[in-house]
């Protein structure tokens, strides 16, 4: 029997790293210099409000001689959200918006990685107030410096598609449904070790 579950379990150590194309190597992530920003229209865009997430683990599988066997993967903390004020966090944190307390987190996992034309895109599915929707995600290489690569990715996501209907009271259209994003990654490729 002891036998048998160590097999198993071999099996499965075998899967999981069968998963993971030999050539890529998971990237170190510099959050100190990556960004999770986002941009929401007021007033059919007379203005915008700025926010970002601050607390974020974005993993990046990465192969350069086939970028599209490369991978992503990220986990956004809801609760870190930041516009500059207190309150308006609050409201957004609350059952109003993003419901932090009942969905804690904001995921992507990309499914496969293609070339388009000069453009990378990470097509796979992102979960936000629990809902799970496939997005296609439009990625640049912004260059890169001895061991380190920049990543940048932008789209637009209607915040209804999520189920957070919000709206106010006595203006209608006073918050827009299309939130811009914008991510930008610092990484760098770990030393190989002798």
């Amino acid at each position: 029997m002891k036998s048998s579950s160590n097999c198993l379990a071999a099996i499965m150590v075998l899967l999981l790293v069968s998963a993971v194309p030999a050539d890529t190597k998971l990237l170190k992530v510099d959050k100190n210099h990556s960004s999770v920003v986002f941009h929401v229209p007021i007033l059919d865009g007379l203005s915008k409000v700025h926010g970002k997430f601050t607390d974020f683990d974005i993993k990046v599988q990465y192969d350069e001689a086939d970028l599209t066997k490369s991978s992503v993967e990220a986990n956004i903390k809801v609760a870190s959200i930041d516009t500059g004020i207190p309150d308006r966090d609050k409201d957004l944190r609350s059952s109003q918006f993003f419901d932090a307390d009942k969905f804690p987190s904001i995921t992507f996992s990309s499914s496969r990685l293609e070339k388009r034309a000069n453009q990378l895109v990470a097509v796979g599915t992102l979960t936000m107030h629990g809902v799970s929707q496939e997005i296609s995600l439009p990625i640049t290489i912004t260059g890169s410096f001895k061991n380190s690569r920049g990543f940048a990715a932008r789209t637009t996501l209607n915040r209804r598609n999520y189920g957070m209907n919000w709206k106010h009271n006595a203006v209608a259209n006073f918050v827009g449904n299309d939130i811009e994003v914008e991510i930008e990654l610092l990484t760098s490729i770990p030393k190989e070790t002798p």
